[in-house]
C-alpha cells in the first residue's frame, strides 16, 4: 500500500493512526500542502480532486480519510475500528463525522487562505475564525462522552473515533485553541497517546515533518 500524506494533515494524520493501530506497512508518499505540491501535474494525475490524503492499494484508489478508514477495516477487520452492535457503529460514525464534517471543514488550509487572501482577513480575526469553530466543536464531542463516559470515545477500545480526534487536538493545541472546558475529550486524548500506534504516527515522526 502507498498513503499519499502530509504530515500535518489531520486527515492524513487520520488514516496514519489507523493504518498504525492494523499493523498494516505502507509506502510513506509525502505531498507537502503549503508547498502547493498537491496541484502538481503527477499528483493531479493521482487525484482528480487533488487532496490529501489518497491511499494506492494494488490497483485500486481511495481518497476521503473515512472512507479510506473503513476500507481498512473492512478489508483487515482485526483489531475491529467500529464496534459489533449497529447501535454502536452509528454512534462511533457520528461523533467521527462531527468532527470530519463540523470541525474540521471550517478550519483546514483552503478555507483559511480564502480567508485571507480573498476577504482580507488578518491574523487575529483569521485565528478568531478558526479557535470559535474548534472550540465550540469540541463542546459537542464533550458532552456525547460525558453522557456515555469509557476509557476511549467509545468502550475499552481505541476506533474510528479515536483516530480522528486525536489530530484534532494536536491541531486545536498548534492553533492555542482553549481546552480546558472540554475534560473529557482532554482525557480520552490522554488515553490514546499512551499507546503506540498513537505516538508513532505523530506528525513529527514523519519523514516530511520540517
Amino acid at each position: 500500500m502507498e498513503l499519499y500524506n502530509f504530515c500535518r494533515s489531520s486527515a492524513s494524520y487520520r488514516v496514519r493512526i489507523a493504518l498504525a493501530l492494523k499493523g498494516l506497512p505502507y509506502d510513506y508518499k509525502p505531498v507537502h500542502l503549503t508547498r502547493n505540491e498537491q496541484f502538481t501535474e503527477s499528483y493531479a494525475a493521482v487525484s482528480a480532486a487533488r487532496l490529501v490524503p489518497l491511499l494506492r492499494d494494488g490497483d485500486a484508489v481511495f481518497t476521503q480519510s473515512l472512507a479510506i478508514i473503513e476500507y481498512l477495516d473492512e478489508t483487515h477487520p482485526e483489531p475491529p475500528l467500529l464496534p459489533p452492535d449497529a447501535a454502536g457503529r452509528a454512534r462511533v460514525r457520528a461523533l467521527a463525522l462531527d468532527i470530519a464534517c463540523e470541525i474540521h471543514p471550517l478550519n483546514n488550509l483552503r478555507v483559511l487562505r480564502y480567508l485571507v487572501r480573498e476577504l482580507k482577513l488578518g491574523d487575529d480575526e483569521k485565528n478568531r475564525w478558526y479557535r470559535h469553530w474548534v472550540e465550540t466543536g469540541l463542546e459537542v464531542i464533550e458532552r456525547q462522552l460525558v453522557a456515555r463516559p469509557s476509557t476511549y470515545c467509545h468502550g475499552d477500545q481505541p476506533g474510528l473515533a479515536d483516530c480522528l480526534l486525536v489530530p484534532q487536538i494536536f491541531n486545536a493545541r498548534r492553533q492555542n485553541c482553549r481546552l480546558e472546558h472540554v475534560p473529557q475529550v482532554m482525557r480520552v486524548f490522554e488515553a490514546c497517546m499512551k499507546l503506540d500506534a498513537f505516538e508513532r504516527s505523530r506528525p513529527e515522526h514523519c519523514p516530511d515533518f520540517d
